[in-house]
């Protein structure tokens, strides 16, 4: 099965994806995940922090 998450599907992403964690504050990281941030937004996080909820 082909794995969604990386190869060449996240180099048309901007900056290929990468970044910094809102929740845990891990420096670039895929950011591949949604999260909730505590007003109810979305955020982008790691794998890590998926499903867990901004403070």
């Amino acid at each position: 099965m082909s794995k969604n998450k990386r190869g060449k599907a996240l180099w048309r992403l901007p900056s290929r994806s990468r970044g910094t964690c809102p929740i845990c504050g891990s420096t670039r990281i895929k950011l591949l995940y949604i999260g909730k941030s505590a007003d109810g937004g979305k955020l982008d996080v790691c794998k890590k922090c998926d499903g867990k909820q901004a403070v």
